[in-house]
């Protein structure tokens, strides 16, 4: 297929890589010092596993031009939440309406504006569970596990999609999935101000009762507004506060058996803090505060994670590196 990957940061590189060595014809629509890197190096991917891969340049389309999304077959959205909006009419304006458009972003919210924008086209949601840090020159790692969810629907897009190292499977309950994975995702948040590695974070139990707390207030949110969850590991959702709650040795036994994280592994969300992006914190922990009010739940804990969030991005604070007494809300 002719694939357009709108948004080449990090998921987008290390997806339109793999896509590329897959054989598809991948364009890779960024910004130009990005581009610019790769133009000269290749695009290399590498993975917790030992893979290396190097894609020459010249097996990619590499364009700053929103023009290139006229060619697509299919377009896959890998943007951050904030530029989704901009992104949707650049595919309204130059995408044939043929082509079903695919969201690789965090969040629920990203795939509904999408719809809303670009009415009559096909357009799916997609989980995307792991983590991807940029590295040296035009390199992308891959720090954990887990294989790419889209919601099912017509031309067998799923196995169309799946090349060596990148399966991607079609699901009916693709919002139980994204919910699930939102779940999870609200410790990138904990990550960002802790300052450590995914590692070291779940190695003390400190963090990881933290984390436990804050998901289990998300699943009562999610509870009261009957809305169902998919695990995205091999336990069922309301499971994973008990496992991150366990003694070190006995979580590190059943951890191990469910995901694989790289020992240099950070969050996304810790990047966006450290390169003063701004971060999506607003379609993770706001996405629950939103539901919590609606339904007169209390998120005291979310709403905290948020606000320290938003105070060290508008302090252009790198990793604040705040201790697990500093974000837990008083009682």
């Amino acid at each position: 297929m002719r694939i357009v990957i709108a948004g080449a940061g990090s998921i987008g590189c290390f997806c339109g890589g793999l896509l590329a060595a897959g054989g598809h014809h991948v364009t890779l629509l960024g910004r130009a010092p990005l581009l610019d890197r790769i133009e000269r190096c290749g695009l290399t991917i590498t993975d917790f596993s030992g893979l290396t891969l190097t894609v020459p340049a010249d097996r990619l389309t590499l364009s700053t031009d929103p023009g290139c999304l006229s060619g697509a077959e299919l377009v896959i959205v890998a943007v951050k939440t904030p530029a989704t909006a901009d992104m949707a009419s650049a595919i309204a304006t130059h995408a044939p309406v043929s082509a079903p458009v695919l969201s690789w972003q965090n969040g629920l919210e990203n795939a509904r504006l999408l719809r809303t924008r670009l009415p009559g086209r096909d357009i799916r949601a997609g989980m995307v569970p792991f983590n991807v840090v940029p590295m040296d020159q035009a390199t992308w790692h891959r720090a954990s596990s887990g294989d790419i969810v889209i919601a099912a629907g017509p031309g067998g897009l799923g196995a169309a999609l799946s090349v060596p190292g990148l399966p991607v499977s079609e699901s009916l309950r693709i919002e139980a999935v994204q919910w699930g994975k939102l779940v999870i995702n609200l410790n990138n948040a904990l990550n960002a101000l802790s300052g450590l590695t995914l590692v070291e974070q779940l190695s003390d139990r400190g963090w990881r009762r933290l984390m436990a707390d804050q998901m289990a207030e998300a699943l009562g949110v999610l509870r009261a507004a009957s809305i169902p969850v998919a695990a995205t590991t091999p336990l069922p959702a309301w499971v994973s506060p008990h496992i991150l709650r366990l003694p070190d040795a006995l979580f590190a036994r059943i951890a191990a058996r469910m995901l694989t994280v790289d020992p240099s592994a950070r969050s996304s969300m810790a990047y966006d803090l450290d390169a003063g992006r701004a971060t999506e914190i607003a379609s993770l922990q706001g996405e629950i505060i939103r539901l919590g009010r609606a339904h007169g739940v209390a998120t005291p804990i979310c709403s905290r994670v948020a606000a320290l969030i938003d105070a060290a991005t508008a302090s252009g604070t790198t990793a604040p590196r705040l201790s697990v007494a500093r974000i837990a809300p008083p009682d």
